[in-house]
């Protein structure tokens, strides 16, 4: 599960039309806790708003991602403003009891709630799973999501993602979806 891509793109972060992605950054801290700490965003995840202190352990684990595995999550902003949209990237959490993940990056993406219904999220993830395509080398991403994250489901089924079982992950009820790595002519 390595990237093959050289590592400029990495650093570089990507654009879309609106959009900005790039590395998390020390500088993003302080946005990431206003983010994980809102209780609207952490609803279908855990369902617990996260402290100043795991936030922080956030940020660490998406820095240790691109260090020693070649992909992680990104900082969203805005291009014209720099305004922080949310997070979107991919991951590798060795997650106990989901054999339909091991070995795929695991995708997923949060936004800001006064960022959301703008197409942000689709936008964000298009670039996310474009670069994914053409650089790692598995020919599968997954994601969860929980049954009752309908806007995330519909987002990800649009995206080619397709549910391959419920579960129950942590004491709550888990769709596991997974995606097959498009052609480059098809990214």
């Amino acid at each position: 599960m390595h990237a093959h891509s050289s590592g400029s793109e990495v650093e570089a972060g990507l654009a879309t039309a609106r959009l900005t992605l790039r590395r998390p950054e020390l500088a993003d801290f302080a946005d990431m806790v206003v983010l994980w700490g809102d209780p609207e965003v952490v609803r279908y995840i855990g369902g617990r708003a996260s402290s100043e202190e795991e936030v922080w352990q956030r940020l660490l684990r998406y820095q240790g991602h691109w260090a020693l595995l070649g992909y992680g999550y990104w900082t969203i902003r805005e291009a014209t403003t720099g305004a922080f949209v949310g997070e979107v990237g991919f991951a590798d959490w060795h997650r106990s009891g989901l054999p339909d993940i091991i070995g795929k990056p695991e995708g997923g993406w949060v936004l800001s709630p006064t960022m959301q219904g703008k197409g942000y999220a689709g936008e964000a993830l298009d670039a996310a799973m474009a670069w994914l395509d053409r650089t790692i080398e598995p020919t599968a991403s997954t994601c969860i999501i929980a049954p009752e994250n309908r806007r995330s489901l519909r987002l990800a089924q649009r995206r080619g993602y397709r549910i391959v079982r419920q579960t129950t992950y942590r004491d709550s009820e888990t769709c596991i979806l997974v995606r097959e790595r498009q052609a480059a002519d098809q990214a």
